[in-house]
């Protein structure tokens, strides 16, 4: 399973955003899609919510995909 970082500059970004971030999706608009047909893991609970609050220090796993995100500060 491939493990990355991803900075975030503010307090927090939505695990929408995330998934574009880390080029899962390529539109805002496939977040409802992708979490309705993949498995995601937020801090080990499933998460399937696209405007769900990511922290730094939270783990996202997107299992389909075989990707552990770390979510990092400033």
């Amino acid at each position: 399973m491939e493990h990355k970082k991803v900075k975030i500059e503010s307090d927090h970004v939505t695990l929408g955003q995330l998934l574009k971030m880390v080029d899962l999706i390529s539109s805002g608009g496939m977040a409802k899609w992708y979490l309705g047909e993949f498995t995601v893991y937020l801090n080990e609970e499933p998460e399937n919510r696209r405007g769900r609050k990511i922290y730094p220090g939270d783990r996202i796993e997107f299992v389909q995909d075989a990707l552990v995100v770390d979510v990092i500060g400033q």
